[in-house]
């Protein structure tokens, strides 16, 4: 008994579970020393010192005005515009119900006949010969007298070209452009000038205007939003522009600064300009 109980005890002292050792790494990392890296000791150890980049000049901010004067008249239509509105104006007056003239003219009065005398003008302007002509049996006394009275009348347009600079080419968007010297050259340029320190742009822009083009005019500023920028070429310069309305009055420059000013198309204005301009400033104006 006394060897078996020996024996189980000696057996359970060996299954007995032992912790294994473990390596402080945290301790070790601690008591390690670092060794400094020793200095470099001659001149071609030391990197050169590298040359910085020099500073670009801020560039100069300008603002410029695109005064504009809108069409007042409409545009005058092209040969094919005119033949489908012929062609439209016969087909509605072949198909209109006829004029209840009774009712509004008193029969016999010298206004029925007037009417008469007109509609049948207006029959032969649609519709051409024999419309609207009158057989000789049957013309009256006070349809020939009417007739020699309204001789004299014309439907004429009144013409489409006015003396006046600001009333030229009615039909077609104009620009105001004032002539100046540039480097001892006469060139014609949109009313342009520098932005004052800590102005906003817009601001600049309608303060440009009265300064460049006078104060003897109502104008309206279409957006606080420039619609173009142009960097010359050869200057440090950003020029944003603004498009304004002229709505009346006239423009007067500064007789100092500029010598003359006009009133131009956009096709008149690339015949005036150089190139460089004219290719930064030709997609901001109007074809028509």
């Amino acid at each position: 008994m006394l060897a078996c109980r020996s024996i189980q005890r000696g057996a359970c002292s060996s299954l007995v579970w032992r912790r294994p050792a473990v390596r402080l790494f945290a301790t070790e990392a601690e008591t390690a020393q670092v060794t400094p890296s020793p200095c470099p000791t001659s001149s071609s150890d030391v990197d050169e010192p590298t040359t910085r980049p020099l500073k670009r000049s801020r560039a100069s901010l300008h603002t410029a005005i695109i005064l504009n004067r809108s069409p007042f008249l409409t545009r005058t239509p092209t040969p094919f515009e005119r033949a489908f509105y012929a062609y439209q104006a016969r087909i509605h007056r072949a198909l209109h119900n006829p004029f209840p003239y009774d009712f509004y003219f008193k029969q016999g009065s010298p206004l029925e006949t007037r009417f008469n005398i007109e509609e049948r003008r207006r029959e032969r302007r649609a519709f051409g010969a024999p419309f609207g002509t009158v057989k000789l049996e049957e013309r009256d006394e006070a349809t020939e007298l009417m007739e020699m009275s309204m001789r004299d009348e014309a439907d004429e347009s009144m013409p489409r070209i006015h003396e006046a600079d600001s009333q030229r080419k009615g039909q077609r968007n104009l620009y105001a452009m004032l002539r100046t010297n540039e480097n001892g050259k006469d060139v014609w340029r949109l009313p342009t000038g520098p932005v004052g320190k800590g102005e906003l742009l817009h601001v600049s822009a309608i303060r440009r205007l009265e300064d460049e083009c006078g104060r003897n005019m109502d104008t309206w500023l279409v957006s606080r939003n420039p619609i173009g920028v142009y960097h010359p070429p050869k200057l440090n310069d950003v020029v944003f522009f603004y498009k304004a309305h002229i709505l009346a009055g006239q423009v007067w420059p500064k007789q100092s600064r500029y010598q003359d000013f006009a009133w131009l198309t956009k096709g008149e204005i690339r015949r005036i300009t150089d190139d460089e301009y004219w290719n930064g400033i030709r997609d901001m104006l109007s074809d028509f």
